[in-house]
């Protein structure tokens, strides 16, 4: 039996892996199919292992989906309005040409706070050039600092996708997983993007392309005739659902049931309820110089582009809740148990493989929580976060050539693929294996 559900998990990645590369069928497709393959090789009833799939399929669609369309709202608002031009151009106009790499860093990991990591690219494109261009600086030296604090974001933040599938997958505490995420984020930041920028400018020191030479900004010039928010009242509405979040959980450690403060955070507090109101605060704050009309048309448009994330992260779930039925899980989880391993270590690099093989940071974090899932029950809430930023980080390893962001960053820098490879693959990787060593050294004291 216990052969029978592994070769059912190996064959059913497997199958979700070949998908998706070797005939590039959409991740939902190929992790919907792949459940099927698990539940029919472990012996499960066709009717009971459609069941189990929808049940996960709607329990992460309706906990994740929504906080992810919430999001959406939220970047697509701090975009439209120049909210994030004023973020940008007021950090990148206070620094000189020797911190610039350690703004474009900032600037980087503040955009992509509430943002997807390809929105906050394409946002980011013409800033990297011009202050490339402006300083003198090689756009690797420029670029990379940018692109290491958007990509932290996206591994080890919430309200991002992998991590808010992981934090439901394990039933972790959001608002202590942000906070140890932040903690982590920090350092792998720097690491990885100013001081690594600093080698890769001399391996590959190419010239800003000349695109965007005529806009002005970040954005572009599609938010100059309006009124932007200042920078004070922009950064504050980007980290109120952050401040609301890690709230709820220091005063869960330091308040007593009953308290009033407690109650008032664990209801504003809650992932949803924060990321609501960061969403209406953000409709008045930044969005006053847009109009009504304005406001309604930006989240509008938020919606159509997250529309297959959210179904690879449901289908994501599904699958995770097809290991449950099958107690697959179950059995890897008594494998890890019985055999030292440390499960941080194993989460990481059972992301990682999902990872290589497939490009996908999403699909590598949903596939390896399903997997890790039953592990939470002989850990603390402690160790649950560092699971969820243990994935986090596996699923950021190496991207290569499967992956779209590997073209995307490619394309737009002008980069070979020798040269890309050097630059953004090395630094995605820096920040997979340093935010691992953070991950077990925090392991030491949580």
């Amino acid at each position: 039996m216990a052969f029978q559900l592994i070769a059912a998990a190996l064959v059913g990645i497997a199958v979700i892996v070949l998908l998706i590369t070797r005939f590039h069928v959409h991740p939902f497709l190929g992790l919907t199919v792949g459940s099927l393959v698990v539940a029919a090789i472990a012996g499960r009833p066709v009717g009971d292992a459609v069941t189990g799939f929808s049940k996960g399929f709607g329990d992460t669609a309706a906990s994740v989906g929504t906080l992810i369309a919430l999001g959406a709202m939220f970047g697509k608002l701090l975009a439209d309005s120049g909210g994030a031009d004023q973020i940008v151009d007021t950090i990148i106009g206070r620094s000189s040409t020797r911190t610039l790499p350690w703004a474009m860093a900032l600037v980087g990991a503040l955009i992509g706070l509430p943002m997807f990591f390809e929105i906050g690219l394409v946002l980011l494109m013409p800033v990297i050039f011009l202050v490339a261009r402006r300083s003198g600086l090689s756009i690797i030296a420029v670029g990379i600092p940018a692109l290491a604090g958007l990509s932290a974001m996206h591994g080890f933040i919430p309200p991002h996708p992998g991590p808010l599938v992981a934090v439901a997958a394990l039933n972790a505490n959001l608002g202590l997983t942000l906070g140890l995420g932040v903690l982590i984020a920090i350092p792998t930041i720097a690491i990885a993007g100013p001081l690594f920028a600093r080698v890769a400018a001399r391996w590959v020191d190419v010239p800003a392309p000349e695109l965007f030479s005529e806009a002005p900004s970040g954005g572009g010039t599609a938010v100059e005739t309006r009124v932007r928010p200042t920078f004070g009242l922009t950064l504050a509405t980007v980290l109120l659902p952050v401040v609301l979040m890690m709230g709820k959980a220091l005063v869960d450690i330091f308040t007593a049931k009953g308290d009033l403060m407690r109650g008032v955070f664990d209801f504003v507090g809650t992932p949803l309820i924060a990321l609501l109101i960061a969403v209406v605060v953000a409709m008045f704050t930044l969005g006053r110089g847009m109009g009504v009309r304005g406001v309604s048309s930006s989240i509008e448009k938020s919606l159509p582009p997250i529309a297959g994330i959210l179904l690879i992260v449901a289908a994501g779930g599904g699958f995770k809740q097809t290991l449950v039925d099958t107690k697959i899980g179950d059995l890897i989880a008594g494998f890890v148990a019985g055999s030292g391993v440390s499960v941080l270590l194993l989460a990481w690099f059972i992301a990682v493989l999902i990872r290589l093989a497939t490009g996908s940071a999403t699909v590598a974090t949903v596939t390896a929580a399903g997997i890790l899932a039953p592990l939470v029950s002989t850990l603390d809430p402690g160790e649950t976060s560092l699971l969820v930023l243990a994935i986090g980080a596996g699923s950021l390893f190496f991207s290569h050539v499967n992956d779209a962001g590997f073209w995307l960053v490619k394309e737009y820098f002008g980069l070979s693929v020798g040269q890309n490879i050097k630059t953004w693959s090395v630094m995605e990787t820096i920040i997979s294996v340093v935010g691992l060593v953070f991950v077990l050294l925090l392991g030491l004291v949580v």
